[in-house]
């Protein structure tokens, strides 16, 4: 029960699977954006369409641009592993924070726009189903640098 409202798990250890859930979301955006490079196409497989005029307009072509995309998620799992393993664990704390701070402006911005768009609509083309995952995967990053900073604090403090 104390666990429950403490948010920690019975060993006192941070809640890991929102980090590992988030990993797996990281790296199915990463095949998802390597499936496209592979393509040389813009988009994401089950988003909305690019249009040509967009491909046209991009200063990468698209399969660089992609491929970029896909070493992001694989940097992304790779970052919130840290979070919950030991090997991560001995990252600096100020730098890791750091990191998480830079992800949560991606991963905001990512996401803030499918929300947006998915349940108001400002024609980018997202669906509804793509808000709610959008405020999914915002909520397990939140939850996960949460729960990184609540055992970092203990163990230094």
């Amino acid at each position: 029960m104390i666990s429950t409202l403490t948010g920690m798990d019975v060993a006192g250890r941070g809640r890991s699977w929102p980090a590992y859930t988030l990993a797996v979301l990281f790296l199915g955006y990463a095949a998802g954006k390597a499936a496209f490079a592979l393509q040389d196409r813009l988009g994401f497989p089950g988003g909305p369409p690019v249009s040509a005029a967009e491909t046209e307009s991009y200063f990468l072509d698209a399969a660089t641009a992609q491929w970029f995309a896909c070493a992001s998620g694989v940097l992304g799992a790779c970052v919130v592993l840290a979070t919950v393993t030991t090997a991560g664990r001995g990252v600096p704390r100020p730098l890791m924070l750091l990191v998480l701070a830079g992800m949560l402006v991606a991963v905001g911005g990512g996401t803030g726009i499918m929300i947006l768009d998915g349940f108001v609509g400002v024609g980018v083309g997202w669906r509804w189903y793509h808000g709610v995952l959008g405020v999914l995967v915002l909520g397990l990053f939140l939850e996960t640098t949460r729960s990184y900073v609540a055992v970092t604090r203990r163990v230094a403090g």
